[in-house]
C-alpha cells in the first residue's frame, strides 16, 4: 500500500534541497508510488530525441527538449502567504442529506497549515 502525500495538484511549493534549492514553482503532476513531485521551472533535464520519419507527415522531428524532471517529495515544502509550513489535517463534521430528504452526520478530511492554522 502507497502512502498518501500531503502535496496535492496545483500547489504552491518551494524546494528545500538539492540543486534547484528556494525556488518556488506550482506542481504539475504526483506520482503517488514514487512518492515523487513534478514541480513547474524546478529540476529541468535536456532530452536529444531523434528523427521519426514512420507514418508520412506525423514523423516528429528531431532535437533537444527540456522538461521537468520529478524530484523526491521531501525536498518541497507548501508556500504558505510568505514561508513554508507542513501541513495537518483536521476533521470537520458536517451534515449530508440524502435523496430520501433525511440528514445525517459526517467527517470530511481538511488540509490545515500547522504554521498560521488556517484551511488551505
Amino acid at each position: 500500500m502507497t502512502k498518501s502525500l500531503n502535496i496535492k495538484k496545483g500547489d504552491t511549493v518551494k524546494v528545500i534541497a538539492g540543486k534547484d534549492k528556494g525556488a518556488e514553482g506550482k506542481v504539475i503532476q504526483v506520482l503517488r508510488e514514487e512518492q515523487r513531485v513534478v514541480v513547474e521551472g524546478v529540476n529541468r533535464i535536456k532530452r536529444h530525441t531523434k528523427v521519426q520519419n514512420q507514418g508520412g507527415r506525423a514523423g516528429t522531428t528531431g532535437g533537444i527538449i527540456t522538461a521537468e524532471a520529478p524530484i523526491h517529495v521531501s525536498n518541497v515544502m507548501l508556500v504558505d502567504g510568505d514561508g513554508v509550513t507542513r501541513v495537518g489535517f483536521r476533521r470537520d463534521e458536517i451534515t449530508k442529506r440524502r435523496p430520501d430528504g433525511s440528514e445525517y452526520t459526517a467527517h470530511r478530511s481538511v488540509r490545515v497549515s500547522r504554521k498560521s492554522g488556517k484551511d488551505i
